[in-house]
C-alpha cells in the first residue's frame, strides 16, 4: 500500500521478500490499453481544494494533481505517433519539461479526486492512441458534375423567373 509523503508526494515501499521482476510487474499501473507505466511514472500532489466540501475545503487537501513525463508513456509502450498527437491533444497541460499536468478538485475527497485525475490521463492517452483514418483525396465523377451543373441551371431559372420584366411593375 502506497503512503502519502511530505506535499502529498506518493511513496511506494517495496514488498518484503518479492522477486525484482515480480515487484516490477505489480507496480506499474495500465494507463491505457498497451500502456503500462511503474508507479514511480506518476507524480500526485494533494493541496488545500476551491471545489464543493464546505467548511472541509478549508481543512483537508482534496485537491489532486498529477504529473507524468510523455518519455515515460512511450517507454511504457505508448508509440512515437501516439505521443506526438498526445503532445498536440494536452495543448496547456504539457509542460516545458515534457511532463502532463492534470488536476481535479471537482469532488469533495481527495481519492475521488485522484480517481477523476486518472480517468482524464487515461482518456487522454486513448484519444492520442487512436490512428487516425488517412483522407484520401477523390474526383467527383462526370455524372456528379454534371447532376451538380444541371442543378445550378435549374436553380438559376426559378430565381430569373422571379424577376419583373420590363412591363411589369
Amino acid at each position: 500500500m502506497a503512503e502519502s509523503g511530505p506535499q502529498g508526494l506518493q511513496i511506494n515501499p517495496s514488498a518484503p521478500g518479492a522477486a525484482p521482476s515480480v515487484q516490477a510487474a505489480r507496480d506499474r499501473i495500465e494507463l491505457a490499453p498497451g500502456v503500462r507505466v511503474p508507479e514511480t511514472a506518476l507524480r500526485f500532489q494533494y493541496a488545500r481544494s476551491s471545489g464543493p466540501g464546505g467548511q472541509n475545503v478549508n481543512k483537508v487537501n482534496t485537491k489532486a494533481e498529477a504529473w507524468v513525463f510523455v518519455a515515460a508513456l512511450t517507454a511504457g509502450g505508448l508509440s512515437e505517433r501516439a505521443a506526438g498527437r498526445l503532445a498536440a491533444l494536452a495543448g496547456r497541460r504539457l509542460t516545458d519539461a515534457g511532463e502532463i499536468h492534470i488536476a481535479s478538485d471537482t469532488h469533495r475527497t481527495q481519492r475521488a479526486n485522484r480517481e477523476a485525475v486518472l480517468e482524464r490521463l487515461r482518456a487522454l492517452l486513448v484519444a492520442a492512441i487512436h490512428e487516425p483514418k488517412a483522407r484520401r483525396k477523390r474526383k467527383p465523377s462526370r455524372a456528379a458534375k454534371q447532376r451538380r451543373l444541371e442543378s445550378k441551371r435549374h436553380r438559376s431559372e426559378i430565381k430569373g423567373n422571379r424577376r419583373a420584366g420590363p412591363g411589369e411593375g
